[in-house]
């Protein structure tokens, strides 16, 4: 892949979830009256729409619905692109991009579900990859599993699947290429997905809180360059988006990022090493624990 890539992560606008601790609860909840404008708020100061090759979002249902709206130009462009080929929609839904936790909010709906909400909008989302079991977090031998190691690899999968994804080049790329016209494009990823999981995608978990669970806002985008080295692919955050948030700072070395991930993994060793959901501080059965 000798073209550039930039990926635009982007973290889901407010779900009901996000409301209180108790909405934890909720499956797979969609996003409240704010979180919608949120998306609309997104799609009216997103400054590369006209840049845009691919859109990509996790599976749940507030993450297809704020890639929906807040690319709603790129959605459409693309759509009009995409007529007569054998294409079945415009945002791929990737399991890989799906939350951390097991928690009920963060489980998401069974395919035949997500094929009755979503095929009736237009046929939009492209569910291909979402398979029977993807909601599968508790399992041991479930890949989905809250568990650090299969965290980080699912991340790498994912990096993987979106050098995969650049290498292709877009289809109108690809007739201009097979035409003899024009030279590689630049590809233009968007990928909507969650806070959690998003520190795990970068693979930097600066400015994570721990109560939290992310150190991103609802709707809050950062760009970063497809870097692939070898046999590691990973992604390297732009200048332009690094200095927006954090001016002159320097970045974390490797030894502190490495001691904020070992944080990390004894809160999720607290919180889902034994596999019981927690619920707003609680095991599902009543019991109170420290988290």
């Amino acid at each position: 892949m000798s073209q550039k890539t930039i990926i635009y992560l982007v973290r889901h606008a407010q779900g009901h979830h996000n409301l209180c601790a108790a909405n934890h609860a909720l499956p797979d909840p969609s996003l409240t009256p704010l979180g919608e404008s949120q998306c609309f708020a997104l799609r009216d100061s997103f400054p590369h729409h006209d840049k845009i090759t691919h859109l990509v979002a996790s599976p749940m249902r507030r993450t297809l619905y704020t890639c929906l709206l807040s690319f709603q130009p790129a959605v459409e462009r693309l759509r009009v692109a995409h007529q007569g080929e054998k294409k079945r929609g415009v945002v791929v839904a990737l399991p890989e991009v799906q939350e951390v936790s097991n928690l009920p909010c963060d489980v998401g709906s069974a395919p035949e579900k997500l094929h009755e909400e979503f095929d009736a909008q237009g046929g939009l989302v492209d569910l291909e990859l979402v398979k029977e079991g993807w909601q599968d977090k508790e399992s041991p031998e479930s890949p989905w599993r809250p568990d650090m190691e299969k965290l980080k690899a699912r991340a790498e999968k994912a990096r993987r699947w979106l050098f995969e994804l650049a290498r292709q080049g877009s289809p109108s790329s690809a007739r201009s290429q097979a035409n003899g016209v024009g030279e590689e494009k630049e590809q233009h990823i968007v990928v909507v997905t969650h806070g959690g999981f998003l520190h795990f995608l970068t693979q930097d978990f600066d400015g994570m809180d721990l109560d939290k669970g992310t150190g991103w806002e609802n709707t809050e985008w950062r760009s970063y360059e497809l870097v692939a080295e070898a046999e590691d692919v990973r992604l390297k955050e732009t200048d332009e988006s690094w200095s927006k948030r954090k001016g002159d700072a320097k970045p974390l070395t490797e030894t502190e990022q490495f001691e904020l991930m070992a944080a990390v993994d004894e809160r999720l060793r607290q919180e889902f090493g034994d596999g019981v959901r927690r619920v707003g501080g609680k095991r599902e059965g009543g019991e109170r624990i420290d988290v």
